[in-house]
């Protein structure tokens, strides 16, 4: 037993720095020069340069991407936010059977791949004349609310029916009882899946490509992209490119990361 409590500090200082390694790199050789990164890999930049941000942020035309990407990745994330909880609230709630076959239905889409329907969906998109963000917007949506019911569903859960009743008495309808009472209580769940598709969509390069591959529409992903050339790669602008795109998501997830910590400590408490 000794032995695995010293081992264990050890084991977890090393894991740490392995999961951190690629982050290091980022973040040096996005300080160095082209030639440097070949020649000095790992090593702290000789010469630190910030050319290379404002080159990268030229590039990426980052006021456009930036606007664009936030855009889909609000929307989207308040949409699937909002739709998921009702739908997971209605199932809950209700004791019909149809209502817990639509929960395993939820369920079983989140095992459907993009990949295994990718084609006839932006075919269907393109004769609709939603090759857009707001079509984007609307697949994001489709693909990503069966993770959110299910996760809302399980929370729903620990929430008892009384509340609900006891509201109705006093005069309270269906979405003054949802609104008011139950989508407070789902905060941590909320702040969770709110935090997962963000960075999913944030991040997403292959459906966006395929949506709205378009000069003035295209995401920081989409741009990030254009830095890799068929017979030249210019690692020192995608590497400053990388860690401008990933800031904001960084910033978000602290900010977040305190709300679910929070809540997860508010519910234990009680």
């Amino acid at each position: 037993m000794k032995r695995k409590i010293r081992l264990s500090p050890i084991l977890g200082i090393i894991f740490a720095l392995i999961w951190l390694l690629p982050f290091y790199l980022i973040v040096v050789n996005s300080f160095k020069s082209k030639t440097e990164i070949f020649s000095n890999t790992l090593g702290l930049p000789k010469d630190f340069t910030f050319e290379n941000y404002p080159e990268a942020f030229k590039e990426l035309d980052f006021g456009h991407s930036f606007i664009n990407t936030l855009f889909i990745t609000v929307v989207a994330v308040i949409l699937i936010s909002l739709v998921s909880s009702m739908a997971a609230y209605a199932i809950q709630r209700s004791e019909n059977k149809f209502c817990k076959l639509f929960y395993f239905v939820f369920v079983a889409a989140m095992l459907v791949t993009f990949q295994s329907v990718m084609i006839p969906l932006v075919s269907i998109y393109g004769k609709a004349q939603m090759l857009n963000r707001f079509g984007l917007i609307f697949m994001h949506l489709g693909f990503n609310v069966s993770m959110g019911v299910f996760m809302f569903a399980g929370a729903l859960k620990g929430i008892p029916k009384s509340l609900d009743e006891a509201a109705t008495i006093d005069g309270a309808n269906r979405w003054q009882i949802f609104f008011k009472i139950i989508y407070p209580m789902l905060k941590p769940t909320a702040v969770t899946v709110a935090l997962l598709n963000a960075i999913l969509i944030w991040n997403d390069y292959l459906l966006p490509s395929l949506v709205i591959n378009k000069p003035g529409m295209q995401t920081i992903p989409i741009k990030m992209f254009y830095f890799f050339g068929a017979y030249t790669k210019q690692w020192h602008l995608a590497l400053a490119g990388l860690l401008i795109a990933i800031v904001p998501v960084i910033i978000f997830y602290f900010f977040m990361q305190k709300h679910i910590v929070k809540g997860v400590a508010d519910g234990a408490v009680k």
